[in-house]
């Protein structure tokens, strides 16, 4: 009864409101109330410019493919992160986290508390290769090789002709890297971003593969497989499907 007196006193009973946040004041997160004592805190604003950590990482794994094309490392041999790193200059943190890429692509194996061993292949494993790229590259060219004009095609053949230039000089490592620029340049007039990513992974494990299954190449050997590179333009420009599986098919 005292108590409907005061509430009548008063204008009736009194709501709970809740207390105004001041300006700037940070939400706590949706579903969590604020304890009593606790700061929170906005999060900070993204930054204006994303740095770039894998930039040394990325040139270390472009130095150790090239070593490896070229056989400056070999076959069967075991190298540690820290002489790795020694040699470049660098902490060996990026060292391997290069190696670690290497060992995705089948290029090297890691050996416990000794560092990554170069991998060995046999021919089985070039040939898995080869059917796999033929899979991925062959009926896409046809497909293309029906539709796309001829003067696309010459539009690429600058780049034929830097294998051919790579070639001459019996640089194998340059020779794959102009190779593999070569068959990504045509996979691309497809438009499908995934089909060029995992043509171009396959051809760069082949090259790898190839390093240990056969002897070194000599520079009149690749210059016969560049100078399929302009047979097939031809080909593809002449809309001759017969000629374009067989060099495709035969160009390993």
């Amino acid at each position: 009864m005292e108590q409907s007196r005061a509430a009548s006193r008063t204008g009736g009973p009194r709501t709970a409101t809740r207390p105004e946040r001041p300006a700037g004041a940070a939400v706590p997160a949706p579903g969590r109330s604020a304890v009593r004592g606790e700061h929170t805190h906005s999060e900070p604003a993204a930054p204006a410019v994303v740095p770039q950590r894998h930039s040394v990482r990325d040139q270390i794994l472009d130095a150790l493919r090239a070593a490896l094309l070229n056989g400056r490392l070999g076959a069967g041999q075991v190298y540690s992160a820290p002489a790795i790193a020694a040699h470049f200059g660098v902490s060996p943190t990026p060292v391997r986290e290069a190696m670690q890429v290497l060992v995705s692509e089948g290029a090297v194996e890691t050996v416990p508390n000794r560092g990554f061993r170069v991998a060995e292949h046999d021919p089985h494993d070039l040939a898995e290769l080869a059917e796999v790229r033929n899979l991925l590259e062959v009926p896409p060219l046809l497909a293309l090789a029906r539709s796309v004009p001829a003067d696309r095609w010459e539009g690429l053949r600058p780049l034929a002709e830097d294998t051919v230039q790579t070639a001459a000089r019996g640089d194998r490592g340059a020779y794959a890297e102009a190779d593999r620029a070569f068959h990504r340049a045509l996979l691309e007039l497809t438009g499908n971003r995934q089909l060029v990513a995992a043509a171009d992974d396959v051809r760069r494990r082949a090259h790898l593969s190839s390093l240990r299954t056969a002897p070194a190449p000599r520079t009149t050997d690749l210059l016969a497989e560049a100078a399929d590179h302009l047979a097939l333009l031809d080909a593809l420009a002449d809309q001759d499907l017969t000629a374009v599986e067989h060099l495709l098919r035969g160009h390993q």
